[in-house]
C-alpha cells in the first residue's frame, strides 16, 4: 500500500506531470470561456435541455443503484429504477424501443378488419399492460380515434411514477375513456372496473387452465398490448396466464419486446408463424442478456415461448433495433385466443375438405377418428391434407395449431418452412412475372364456373387470370415459398388496396410507402410467413430509388443482362423505341436493324445464356429441359424434313451430351426461334406485356397483364372474389396425392414435366396422380421446350388422349405472345388408371 502511495506522490510532484495537468485545466477553462462568449444563452440552454434527459437516463440505467432490490418487492424495484427518470422516459426511449409504432399499427389493422367483418359489434375495450407513461395509447391515435373507437382503455402499470406521468398526459389530452390503473398485472381484472358485473363472479383464479371457461375474466378485453413490459416482469408465467384469461374470445393481443434465442430452441415448432432472423448469434445472446440484466430486464427466450404457447399466432416477426451502431434483437407478436372444442374441430374438418376437395366431415366424425385412429376408411375416400395431419398432432399434444389456422383468410395452406426442399431457394423467387400467355390459356381451356383448377403458381399472374373467369376453385401450387408469398401479396392487394396503389406496386414496380401499406392495410390479409417475408424484403424491393420490383428474383439476371447490353452496345434507346412502336412494320425495322444483333448475338448465347448456371438462375431452365433443346436442334440439323424431325421424341438424352459448341448453337437457335416470330407478329407496345416488361423493367398504361386493369380490380376486389383460392407450398405430386379422386377438371402443369429425368420414376408417378385427381374429360395443359416431349407417351399409356395444339413448326411460327416454348399440349383424361399401391390399400 505504501509503495502505491509513494508512486502516486512522485507522479504528482513531477514538474512535467504538473505542467500537463495545468494545460488540460487551462484548455477546459478556455473552451468554456469561448463557448460562453460566442454562444447565445438560449443555445446553451437548448443544448443543456437536450443533454439532460440522456444524462439522467444514463445515470439511472448504468450508475444509480436499485434501492428497492433488497426488499424483494417488485414495485419498490420499479420505483427505484423509474422514479428519477419518469419525466424523461419518453424522450430517451424513442430510439431504443423500436417497433412500437408497427405493433400498434398491426393490432389496429386487425381491429379494423374485425369491425368490418362484423366480429366486433360494440365499442371494444383495450388494456395496455405495462403501459408506463401512456405513450402507446397517445400514438394509437395515428391509427384509430381512441376517444370514439374504444369504449374504454385501461393502462395497467406497477410504477407509481410512470402512472402519474400517464395521468397528466390524458388529462392534457382530455380523453375521458382512458383509465390509469397502478396495479400488478397478475391480479388486474376488467370486471373490477367495468360496471354491471356480478361481484360473486370476480374471484381471480391464477393457474387455472385457459381451456376452463370459468378461469376467464367475466369481462374480456378486445385488445390487449404489452410493449417492452413482459421482459420487466420477474414472474412472467402467472402474468401471461392472467393476460390469457383477460382476453375476450375474439380478442387480439399484441406484444413487442427484446429477446435473444438460439435456433435449436425453436427448430421443432410448427406453430410460431415463421422464423426469419429469429436466431441470434451466440455473442449477441450472451452480450445482450448480460447487458439488460443490469436494469432488471430479462431477455430469456422462455417469455416469448410461453406467450406463443398460450396464444394462437396471427403474425410473428423478428427485427433488429439499430442504436448507435448496435443491432438489438426485438420481436413483434400479434396473436389471438386458442380455440378448443367442437367449434375448432369443425373448422379443422372444413378447411381440410376445402384443401383436398373432399366432402365435409362433421366434427363428431373427426373426433371419433382422432380417438380411434385404427378405425379408418378405405384410402379411396380417406384423403387428408398435411394441415390436417399437423392439426391432429398438435391437438393431441396440447399445442397451438399452426399459424395458418389463425389467419383471417385461410388462403395459404400450412407447410413446414424448415424442410430442405423449401429452404433450397434461399428465400428468393425465381419469377417476378409469369411466362405463360393467359389469352391462349383462356382459349384452350374455356374455363367455366364449374371448373376446379390446379395450376403452378409461378408469379401468380395466370392464377389471377383464371380467377377472373370465376371457376369453382383454384389450387395454386409451388415448391418455392417465395413464389407463393408473391401470389399472397397480390391477393392481399386486391382485398385491401385501391387500384392506384395496386398499379404502383405491380404496374410501375415501385411504391414510396410500401412498409406503411404492408403494416396498416395488407397485414390482415397475409399469412404470418408472407407478412414476415415482405416486411424483410419489401421496402427494398419496391423502393422508388431502386430499379423496381421486376428487377428482383432470379429473373432479374435476365433483365439486367438485357439492359446492360443495351447500354454497353448503344441500343438502349432503340429498345425503348421498340416499346413505343405504333405499327408492326415500325417494330420490325427497329428490331432487325438495331436490337436483334445484340439480343441474338451468338457470342452471348455461347458464353452467357447457354451456360447451365445462367439458364437455371435467370430463366429457371433445368438441365433436363436444356437437353430437350439440344436434342431437337441436333435432330433438325441432321434431318432435312422439319416436320419429320418434330415427330420424334425429344429429351431422352443428357444435358451437354451434344458438346459445348453444339449446345451453344442450340441455345442460340432456340432464342432465334423464340424472339424473331414475336418481333414479327406481336406488337410489344400494345399487346405483348411479357417482353415489354423485360425491355422497360415495368408495364405501361397501354400494355400490362389483365389483372392490372381497373375492370379486373373491381371484379377481384369484390367480397369473396378470391375466397375460392387455395395456395399450396409443396410438390405437385404431393398435392395430387392428397386430392379426393376425380376432384379436378383442369390441371395446368406449365413446363414442369420437362424437369423430370426420362429414366426416373417421377414422371410416371405424377401422371398417375394426375389421372386419379382428374374427372373423366378433365384437361391437362402442358408447355414444353421439346417439339415432341418424351413424356407424352407416358400420358397416353396412363389413360389420356394427347393433342398438340401449338408448335413452332415450321421454324418461324409464333405459337402465342410469349413463344417461349416449342410446343403446347392438351391431354384429356379418357380412362381411369389405378396403380398397384392403391389396389393394395383398397383391399
Amino acid at each position: 500500500m505504501s509503495s502505491i502511495t509513494s508512486s502516486l506522490y512522485h507522479r504528482l510532484t513531477d514538474p512535467i506531470n504538473q505542467i500537463s495537468a495545468a494545460s488540460v485545466v487551462l484548455a477546459i477553462v478556455l473552451i468554456a470561456y469561448f463557448l460562453a462568449s460566442f454562444t447565445e444563452l438560449s443555445a446553451l440552454q437548448k443544448a443543456y435541455n437536450t443533454f439532460k434527459p440522456y444524462a439522467t437516463f444514463a445515470y439511472s440505467c448504468f450508475f444509480k443503484p436499485h434501492t428497492g432490490d433488497g426488499t424483494g418487492n417488485q414495485q419498490d424495484a420499479l420505483e427505484s429504477f423509474y422514479s428519477s427518470q419518469a419525466s424523461v422516459y419518453d424522450a430517451t426511449r424513442t430510439k431504443l424501443l423500436q417497433g412500437r409504432e408497427d405493433m400498434l399499427a398491426l393490432v389496429a389493422a386487425q381491429m379494423k378488419y374485425r369491425r368490418e367483418q362484423g366480429q366486433i359489434t360494440q365499442k371494444p375495450i383495450w388494456v395496455d399492460v405495462g403501459g408506463g407513461t401512456g405513450w402507446n395509447i397517445e400514438h394509437m391515435q395515428e391509427q384509430l380515434d381512441v376517444p370514439t373507437f374504444f369504449h374504454a382503455v385501461y393502462l395497467v402499470d406497477f410504477s407509481t411514477s410512470l402512472c402519474e406521468i400517464a395521468r397528466e398526459r390524458f388529462k392534457r389530452l382530455g380523453w375521458k375513456n382512458v383509465h390509469v390503473i397502478c396495479e400488478d398485472a397478475r391480479i388486474f381484472r376488467l370486471s373490477d372496473y367495468e360496471a354491471g358485473v356480478d361481484g360473486t363472479k370476480r374471484d381471480f383464479s391464477i393457474g387455472q387452465s385457459i381451456y376452463n371457461e370459468d378461469a376467464r375474466d367475466t369481462v374480456g378485453a378486445d385488445l390487449l398490448t404489452m410493449s417492452y413490459s413482459l421482459s420487466m416482469i420477474p414472474e412472467f408465467h402467472p402474468a401471461i396466464d392472467s393476460v390469457t384469461n383477460l382476453l375476450a374470445p375474439n380478442g387480439i393481443v399484441g406484444v413487442v419486446d427484446f429477446y435473444v434465442q438460439n435456433q435449436i430452441e425453436f427448430s421443432g415448432r410448427n406453430y410460431m408463424g415463421g422464423a426469419i432472423d429469429r436466431h441470434c448469434m451466440w455473442i449477441s445472446r450472451v452480450f445482450w442478456r448480460t447487458w439488460f440484466e443490469l436494469d432488471r430486464v430479462n431477455l430469456d427466450s422462455a417469455r416469448r415461448d410461453y406467450m406463443e404457447y398460450k396464444f394462437g399466432t396471427i403474425i410473428s416477426t423478428n427485427r433488429r433495433a439499430n442504436v448507435l451502431g448496435f443491432r438489438i434483437p426485438y420481436y413483434i407478436f400479434v396473436g389471438c385466443t386458442r380455440r378448443t372444442g367442437a367449434m375448432l374441430l369443425n373448422e379443422v374438418a372444413e378447411l381440410d375438405a376445402a384443401v383436398t376437395e373432399s366432402p365435409f366431415i362433421s366434427a363428431l366424425d373427426l373426433q371419433q377418428q382422432t380417438l380411434h385412429p385404427k378405425k379408418r376408411r378405405s384410402s379411396s375416400s380417406e384423403r387428408r391434407s398435411k394441415m390436417y395431419d399437423t392439426a391432429v398432432i398438435n391437438l393431441a399434444s396440447s399445442l397451438p395449431l399452426p399459424a395458418a389456422y389463425y389467419q383471417n383468410s385461410k388462403t395459404r395452406i400450412y407447410y413446414d418452412h424448415t424442410l430442405p426442399k423449401h429452404t433450397q431457394f434461399n428465400d428468393e423467387y425465381i419469377y417476378a412475372f409469369t411466362w405463360e400467355d393467359s389469352r391462349t390459356d383462356a382459349r384452350l381451356l374455356k374455363i367455366t364456373n364449374e371448373d376446379v383448377i390446379l395450376a403452378i403458381t409461378s408469379a401468380g399472374d395466370n392464377i389471377l387470370s383464371y380467377a377472373l373467369e370465376r371457376p369453382k376453385r383454384i389450387h395454386a401450387v409451388d415448391l418455392n415459398p417465395a413464389q407463393n408469398n408473391l401470389l399472397e401479396l397480390k391477393v392481399a392487394a386486391f382485398r385491401a388496396l385501391e387500384h392506384p396503389d395496386m398499379w404502383k406496386l405491380f404496374g410501375e414496380g415501385k411504391h414510396e410507402n410500401f412498409q406503411k401499406l404492408l403494416v396498416e392495410q395488407l397485414s390482415p390479409y397475409l399469412s404470418s410467413q408472407a407478412f414476415d417475408y415482405w416486411l424483410h424484403v419489401g421496402p427494398q424491393t419496391f423502393d422508388p430509388k431502386g430499379k423496381g420490383f421486376y428487377f428482383t428474383g432470379g429473373s432479374r439476371h435476365a433483365l439486367q443482362l438485357v439492359h446492360w447490353l443495351g447500354s454497353l452496345l448503344g441500343v438502349r434507346k432503340d429498345m425503348n423505341r421498340l416499346c413505343e412502336a405504333q405499327t408492326l412494320a415500325e417494330q420490325r425495322e427497329i428490331w432487325t436493324k438495331r436490337v436483334r444483333r445484340v439480343l441474338l448475338s451468338q457470342l452471348l448465347a455461347y458464353f452467357v445464356i447457354g451456360s447451365e448456371r445462367f439458364l437455371w438462375k435467370a430463366l429457371g431452365v433445368p438441365g433436363e429441359q436444356r437437353a430437350m433443346i439440344e436434342e431437337d436442334y441436333q435432330r433438325a440439323s441432321s434431318d432435312r424434313s422439319p416436320t419429320s424431325a418434330a415427330e420424334k421424341s425429344s429429351g431422352t438424352g443428357q444435358p451437354g451430351e451434344v458438346g459445348a459448341t453444339k449446345s451453344g448453337q442450340a441455345i442460340w437457335n432456340y432464342g432465334v426461334q423464340t424472339l424473331d416470330p414475336v418481333a414479327n407478329d406481336t406488337l410489344v407496345s400494345e399487346d405483348n406485356h411479357y417482353y415489354l416488361v423485360c425491355l422497360l423493367g415495368h408495364y405501361t398504361r397501354r400494355c400490362h397483364p389483365d389483372y392490372l386493369t381497373p375492370k379486373a380490380h373491381l371484379k377481384l376486389s369484390a367480397p369473396d372474389a378470391l375466397s375460392n383460392l387455395r395456395i399450396h407450398t409443396d410438390e405437385l405430386a404431393e398435392v395430387f396425392a392428397r386430392m379426393q379422386p376425380e376432384a379436378l377438371t383442369i390441371a395446368v402443369l406449365m413446363d414442369s414435366m420437362d424437369w423430370f429425368p426420362p429414366s426416373g420414376p417421377e414422371a410416371p408417378a405424377q401422371v398417375l396422380a394426375v389421372n386419379r385427381a382428374l374427372k373423366i374429360g378433365g384437361r391437362v395443359l402442358i408447355r414444353s421446350s421439346g417439339l415432341s416431349p418424351w413424356y407424352i407417351r407416358v400420358f397416353e399409356e396412363a389413360g389420356f388422349a394427347a393433342r398438340r395444339v401449338a408448335a413452332r413448326v415450321p421454324p418461324g411460327t409464333c405459337t402465342d405472345r410469349v413463344n417461349m416454348y416449342a410446343s403446347t399440349w392438351i391431354c384429356t383424361k379418357v380412362a381411369g388408371v389405378v396403380d398397384a399401391g392403391e389396389k393394395g390399400e383398397g383391399a
